[in-house]
């Protein structure tokens, strides 16, 4: 990926899916009774939100940005938040909401760290950088809190 505006869509694209899974992650652990996991997946949520507005801000969006279908340059096919969360359902519980967030956490850390590896724009390389450290922040958040609430 060596376009900064390709670039900056699939990450708005990315946190945008993010901050609406942890938005429902927050509303099953409210429902669950984990006042804790759901306080923390809000607190996810307005992460990703602030990040999207920064992408946005940064690429100089109005709205969400509109990519053609052969654009995307997403693993698999499909964004790594949209392939993490496909095993949610109203019923997820908290060991399984734990689980699919670290693999979305994961799975967009390396993203990011591919396009670290792959790209030749040096904006583009920089940018996937920091959003590849933000990442493996929220990994490293959410592994604590695993442990924490197993305990």
């Amino acid at each position: 990926m060596n376009d900064i505006k390709v670039f900056l869509a699939h990450a708005i694209q990315l946190e945008y899916e993010a901050a609406r899974r942890y938005e429902e992650l927050k509303a099953a652990m409210t429902t669950y009774g984990n006042k804790e996991a759901a306080t923390f997946f809000g607190r996810m949520a307005e992460f990703s939100r602030m990040h999207l507005k920064d992408a946005m801000k940064r690429g100089g969006f109005h709205d969400l940005p509109k990519l053609a279908d052969d654009e995307w340059e997403w693993p698999d096919g499909v964004s790594p938040e949209q392939a993490a969360w496909a095993g949610m359902d109203g019923l997820t519980d908290v060991p399984t909401a734990m689980r699919l967030a670290l693999d979305g956490e994961e799975r967009s850390q390396l993203f990011y760290a591919a396009i670290v590896a792959s790209t030749t724009d040096p904006e583009v390389r920089r940018m996937s950088k920091e959003f590849a450290a933000e990442e493996a922040e929220h990994v490293a958040e959410l592994e604590q809190l695993m442990r924490k609430l197993a305990a």
